[in-house]
């Protein structure tokens, strides 16, 4: 077994100044012939690789810094760092790397750390060490010039670090801080500043050691209170001791624990909050600072990962119903702080510091901790929760598919973090926006373990959508019964664009558990409502969710679409919306651009068919001429058989998705009944269940010969007006009780004279909120430019046409009014 003082961790410096782990391993030193000379060689404790193979250069500058830390550069731009497991390793390689350069190892640096020029050598030669002037109040300005002259020059600087550490001076010039302080000597306290200040950007671990110590640390920010440039003192020394105190919230029986944690936390106030901003010249003199909190925090972090009592006393009192409301905060604060310093380990060390995490249970404590009312240890718990979710998903998805086999729906831990996003109070809903980011990185299936069968992508969106989807989706549906946003004020929309974003990056990563859940809830038709919304914003988060669905070009979801006339809403908007060229303008036509640009024949047909006198003048783009071209392209080819079977062959292949063809399971799932799926109500009506999908997309054709039958009859009745849409954003479209209105002829694909409403519009049996006339469902309000008309369907029975004399006889805001 190899000896543990050898045992050391790799770390190399990177751009930010920050230290990558780059392994463990055994090192040890040696002569190798390729390098020509005796070397440090590090061998990975997993598998004997060379970690480290790094020759003993005369020239290159070691230091040893905290005892268990030897620091050197490679290179110009390459620092290298060993930390040894325990002292004695540290002090044996360091009395290698001595006795290969010639010094002695009592030093904590070998070398210069910067060459100098000829000149500036030579004139230092003279003097081969430095001497201070003697430490009295009358000598301090002569000590800080000292101080202030010797920064620029690499050698003098190192001279002075070495007179000050020799000499004791620090704790003699601390002792004259108290005299100043009592004397109220304010020249001589401007003095010790900047000779503090100074003594910092020397930039010297061994110095740090001195100034950071439990009697000294106190002293030093004294010193830096004393700023010249202010008019008054800091008070960071009353701040420390009176308003920052330390809490136990679990007894530390560790002494020195205890002393780096207090060492730590004072030092990162130095660094943070006393130490002036640094100069660009400056940056790089406080490095070494940087790496001593650095490491304190991974010493602490591991010793108190290794200390299970500690850990085990802390996860009981967390979960325990008897603890009181302040000390559970504590609680909490402490394991946020904890997971916080965990973001300074290396990945390997912060896997397994947050797989120590997992077995002590620290996601069931967050459950507990999110149920409870106390609105600030929520925040810390989502904070924590943020830890886990950004460094492992996984392990969070595996726990709630775990306690869902135990647990209802309401107390599911990935339910708790909907409800908290959906009930926060913030007006800016700084804390949703959060929990939703958390929400998409556990439902992005590129994170998900990519084993051969899929199972974690296949078992978690498959507990997603029947534990979890309703939660999500609740405030969207619960506002959007009625064809207008119910609540409409600012928060409630911004909540439900979160919402959307969440749906719309589940259509696009999602497959056909989503294609489920939107035709099977009849989730488009809720979400446009929304783009009735007052609310810009909202308003596009309905449409860009519509564009994302569209875009997929999947006949699924092209005839739900149709069936449901989904594209009545945005045609309203975009009329609504008048000669305004905005965002809405340039979004809805970029729609409709892109089904007549990737040739979407079923959309095409479904727009001209039901929409064109609304779009038909139009012209200040050319995409509605261009879709009415392309339709009659379609119904050319139509006539001529030769041409349709060639159609057909095309149209197989343009909706064939390349980048995402569809799994076994999803063809499976298309292939079951209805009724054989899990999610709640069908969006079909009853009466048409029993239709295949030839019935449900009425063949062009047919339609054709309809539209020919009653074009006399329509011409009669509608009124043709000059009116361009665009220039009357009072157009408003009006909805028969049991057929879906069109916006040009009243017949459409999927509804035939006498046949029930179209499923998922008002008033049809199977969608939310209908309401059952008993009068006839025949007749059809078409308007434009605010005119009205009726229309009667050549087989409509005598009954109809009293009924819809009835109906013509009342006023024209009444008859809107019951019609709508």
């Amino acid at each position: 077994m190899t000896d543990t003082r050898r045992r050391v961790k790799v770390y190399t410096l990177n751009e930010d100044r920050q230290w990558d782990d780059r392994g463990t391993g055994h090192v040890s030193s040696g002569y190798v012939e390729r390098l020509k000379g005796m070397s440090l060689l590090v061998r990975a404790e997993s598998d004997g690789s060379l970690l480290l193979e790094s020759k003993i250069n005369p020239n290159t500058a070691y230091q040893k810094q905290q005892d268990t830390l030897i620091v050197w550069s490679e290179a110009e731009n390459y620092d290298l760092a060993l930390s040894f497991q325990e002292k004695a390793g540290c002090d044996e390689i360091w009395e290698k790397i001595c006795q290969v350069q010639g010094k002695d190892p009592s030093v904590d640096i070998t070398q210069d750390l910067v060459d100098e020029s000829e000149e500036e050598r030579f004139d230092d030669m003279s003097s081969p060490g430095l001497e201070l002037p003697s430490c009295e109040l009358s000598r301090l300005e002569e000590i800080a010039e000292l101080v202030a002259s010797s920064l620029p020059s690499p050698l003098r600087r190192e001279k002075l670090a070495l007179a000050l550490e020799n000499e004791g001076y620090i704790k003699k010039l601390l002792e004259l801080f108290h005299v100043c302080e009592d004397l109220e000597n304010i020249e001589g306290l401007h003095h010790l500043y900047e000779i503090i200040k100074g003594i910092f950007l020397l930039n010297r671990t061994a110095l740090f050691e001195v100034m950071f110590s439990e009697e000294c640390i106190m002293d030093v920010i004294g010193c830096l209170e004393y700023d010249p440039t202010l008019s008054q003192p800091r008070k960071h020394r009353e701040f420390l001791t009176k308003t920052a105190k330390f809490k136990e919230v679990i007894p530390i029986s560790d002494p020195e624990l205890k002393q780096k944690i207090h060492q730590t936390y004072r030092v990162q106030y130095i660094q943070d909050m006393v130490l002036p901003t640094p100069s660009v010249f400056e940056e790089n003199m406080l490095s070494t600072l940087h790496s001593f909190i650095f490491f304190n925090k991974v010493e602490i972090v591991g010793m108190l990962q290794e200390d299970e009592k500690f850990l085990t006393d802390l996860f009981a009192q967390l979960t325990d119903e008897a603890t009181d409301e302040e000390k559970r905060q504590e609680l909490v604060n402490f394991l946020k702080e904890f997971c916080a310093f965990s973001q300074t380990l290396q990945p390997q060390n912060r896997d397994a510091f947050f797989k120590t995490l997992s077995n002590m249970g620290i996601l069931p404590a967050l459950e507990v901790i999110l149920g409870m009312d106390d609105t600030q240890v929520r925040s810390a718990a989502t904070d924590i929760f943020s830890y886990l979710v950004e460094y492992n998903p996984s392990m969070v998805r595996e726990f709630v598919m775990q306690e869902a086999q135990q647990n209802d729906d309401d107390i599911l831990l990935i339910n708790l973090i909907i409800e908290h996003m959906i009930c926060d109070t913030d007006p800016e809903l700084g804390g949703a926006v959060q929990l939703m980011g958390l929400l998409r990185t556990l439902v992005d299936p590129e994170n998900m373990l990519a084993t051969a069968n899929k199972t974690e992508k296949t078992e978690f969106l498959g507990f997603f959508y029947k534990h979890c989807m309703h939660v999500l989706t609740a405030p969207l549906l619960a506002n959007t019964t009625e064809d207008k946003p119910s609540k409409d004020d600012f928060q409630t929309a911004q909540l439900l664009a979160l919402v959307l974003e969440l749906l719309t990056f589940c259509v696009e990563h999602h497959t056909y558990h989503i294609k489920n859940y939107i035709i099977n809830k009849d989730i488009l038709r809720r979400v446009l409502v929304l783009m009735a919304s007052k609310h810009a914003f909202l308003a596009l988060c309905a449409l860009r969710f519509k564009r994302k669905i569209i875009g997929l070009k999947d006949e699924f979801y092209n005839r739900y679409i149709m069936k449901s006339f989904l594209f009545e809403p945005v045609v309203k908007a975009f009329l609504n919306n008048g000669s305004r060229y905005n965002l809405m303008n340039s979004a809805i036509i970029e729609m409709f651009e892109f089904i007549r640009v990737e040739d979407i024949k079923s959309l095409t047909a479904h727009v001209i068919e039901n929409y064109w006198k609304a779009l038909e003048d139009v012209d200040y783009v050319q995409t509605f001429k261009g879709l009415k071209l392309r339709f009659e392209q379609q119904r050319e080819r139509q006539d001529n058989p030769k041409l349709d079977s060639m159609r057909s062959i095309l149209r197989n292949h343009r909706y064939r998705r390349d980048a995402r063809t569809l799994e076994d399971e999803e063809e499976m799932w298309f292939n079951t009944d209805e009724d054989d799926m899990e999610d709640g109500e069908a969006v079909v009506s009853p009466s048409d269940k029993t239709k295949n999908d030839d019935d449900i997309m009425d063949p062009i054709s047919k339609f054709m010969e309809r539209k020919k039958l009653k074009e006399s009859e329509e011409k009669e009745v509608l009124l043709k007006t000059n009116l361009s849409g665009r220039q009357s954003p009072s157009f408003k479209l009006s909805l028969s009780s049991g057929t879906k209105t069109n916006l040009s002829s009243q017949s459409s694909a999927a509804s035939l004279p006498g046949s029930p409403g179209s499923p998922g519009s008002p008033g049809s049996p199977g969608s939310p909120g209908s309401v059952p006339k008993s009068t006839s469902q025949t007749a059809a309000i078409t308007t434009k430019g605010g005119l009205v008309g009726l229309v009667d369907y050549p087989d409509d029975d005598e009954d109809d046409d009293e009924d819809e004399d009835k109906e013509d006889s009342l006023p024209l805001s009444k008859k809107a009014k019951f019609e709508s």
